[in-house]
């Protein structure tokens, strides 16, 4: 697999999981729902025990698309024994499936209805790939969040960094490194100095989930360690680098 493709593959992924988590959050369920590992095989999507019931929707707007959420029968079962009232599953999800695409930018749902699961997914994957979130409730599998969206082919370069606005990455700041045999590392001791590979005066490198992306001054602001930008690495520079690491 390309470098290109593994990328296009892990911001699929963190976009349709910030979106199942919006989703997760208004899921009807006695705990709160997290989202398990996104899975992206058709034939390996994960169901809860027993579903019969998935609300499916289609997406307009700055995205085009479907979304399918996959509800456990414990779901079905509070939304049937509400205390106002039986309730319709569909309209009971809208409010999940429209937090989820908020996330997506200024986009719509529509022609929400109630199918069979694997119905609902298998129309999903008529139209191409499309990433599953598993919802859990614990060690529970409460429900499974599925989104596939197309971008304007005009706006694709834009579009997809406007999907990745609202998505946490983590940020690493790096000092230096080191490598240290076993022996050497099971001979460490409090107050021992571990010496790295880097002059005290050198800038530190910014990482964003591994990948440099800029270089600055460790500070300490209000007791807290900080760090004040003095460059941004450019693509062709993080390449250079990486050739002469």
């Amino acid at each position: 697999m390309s470098t290109d493709t593994s990328q296009d593959s892990q911001t699929v992924s963190a976009v349709v999981t910030a979106a199942a988590r919006a989703a997760a959050a208004l899921v009807p369920a006695t705990v709160e729902l997290v989202p398990g590992a996104p899975v992206s095989d058709p034939d390996s999507v994960p169901l809860p025990p027993g579903a019969t019931s998935a609300v499916a929707a289609g997406l307009s707007g700055e995205v085009s698309g479907d979304i399918v959420l996959v509800v456990s029968p414990e779901v079905v079962e509070a939304l049937n024994n509400s205390p106002v009232g039986r309730m319709d599953v569909a309209a009971a999800l809208r409010p999940a499936l429209e937090a989820a695409a908020a996330t997506l930018g200024r986009v719509r749902i529509a022609s929400e209805r109630v199918e069979e699961p694997v119905a609902a997914l298998d129309g999903m994957r008529d139209k191409g790939m499309f990433v599953a979130v598993p919802l859990m409730a614990g060690t529970e599998h409460q429900a499974t969040f599925a989104l596939q969206v197309t971008l304007p082919t005009a706006q694709t370069q834009r579009g997809s960094l406007d999907l990745l606005r609202h998505v946490a990455m983590e940020v690493t700041v790096e000092i230096g490194r080191t490598r240290m045999t076993v022996q050497e590392l099971l001979s460490l001791h409090p107050g021992e100095v571990v010496e790295l590979d880097r002059a005290a005066s050198a800038p530190a490198d910014l990482l964003v989930n591994g990948t440099l992306i800029a270089r600055g001054e460790v500070v300490v602001v209000d007791e807290d360690f900080g760090l004040r930008i003095s460059e941004i690495v450019t693509d062709a520079a993080a390449q250079e680098l990486g050739k002469n690491a």
